[in-house]
């Protein structure tokens, strides 16, 4: 039997099933496999995908919706890749024009590499920012934090639901509720018995990802990520946000260094909603 052309394979939402494919598709761009991401990724979002005749997948990404179930605030969109095999035939810009079509009129962000970033242009996407994400052990030192961290706890998570909402502009309770699951740590900042900021750090290879990290101003994320730190011997690995140059600074200063920057898109809004100044890194590039 002849080989379909890639044109005409179907586009289909791909599930947990589907986890190794994805982790594969992931390998075989040179990116490392992530499972406990993509398994993430596809457990609380949507994943779209297309399926290669000869085995595993040709195409790939993941969508992570906030706001009402029936009508989300925003889409954020992840993990784009075509198996290499298949590249620069024009694949991903047919999967990424599905998913624009299939969201509607929700307004949806991404995170572009340099390589990615021309495609997501051609498609009607504006950079609205940028991240640099810094990898690195972290070197303790410099003056203690002031501010007060511990472990969150189940009672600390309708404070935390309320905090993440008023300043990332949506609901992710779909999405904060799995971080006792997904993530090593979960901590608090807390003064005066309230809530000012949180943070996780959850395993991505050899790596704990520091994200989401929400917090009331900048000492305070110091303080947080500090506390993340010394309760791990893994490299951290974050993104920040390059509006925030002291914490990002700072980082530097504890050891950890910059590998790359990103730019953040959107389409059919002109800038992300919620408190940039209190939103230090995303949960994950791939989740906005």
């Amino acid at each position: 039997m002849p080989t379909p052309s890639l044109a005409a394979l179907p586009i289909r939402r791909l599930t947990l099933r589907d986890l190794t494919a994805c982790a594969d598709l992931s390998e075989n761009r040179g990116w490392p496999r992530e499972e406990h991401k993509w398994g993430f990724l596809l457990t609380a979002g949507k994943g779209y995908g297309i399926d290669d005749p000869d085995g595993g997948l040709v195409s790939a990404c993941a969508v992570t919706e906030y706001g009402p179930h029936d009508r989300p605030d925003l889409a954020a969109i992840g993990m784009v890749l075509v198996a290499d095999r298949h590249a620069r035939q024009g694949i991903g810009r047919r999967l990424m024009r599905h998913v624009v079509s299939a969201m509607g009129t929700t307004p949806l962000t991404l995170h572009a590499t340099p390589y990615g970033r021309p495609l997501y242009e051609e498609l009607g996407f504006k950079v609205t920012g940028r991240a640099e994400m810094l990898v690195g052990h972290f070197l303790p030192g410099g003056p203690t934090p002031r501010i007060a961290t511990r472990p969150a706890t189940a009672e600390d998570l309708p404070a935390i639901l309320r905090l993440d909402e008023e300043v990332f502009g949506a609901d992710r309770t779909h999405i904060i509720t799995r971080l006792p699951a997904f993530a090593d740590q979960l901590r608090v900042a807390e003064e005066g018995g309230r809530i000012t900021g949180y943070t996780a750090a959850w395993p991505n290879m050899d790596t704990h990802v520091v994200g989401p990290l929400i917090a009331r101003d900048t000492e305070t994320a110091k303080a947080l990520i500090t506390s993340l730190a010394a309760h791990t011997d893994r490299p951290l690995r974050t993104d920040i946000d390059v509006r925030h140059e002291e914490l990002l600074a700072w980082a530097k200063e504890r050891g950890l260094a910059s590998v790359a920057f990103n730019a953040v898109m959107t389409y059919g809004i002109g800038e992300l909603p919620g408190d940039w100044s209190r939103r230090f890194a995303p949960l994950t590039v791939a989740a906005g």
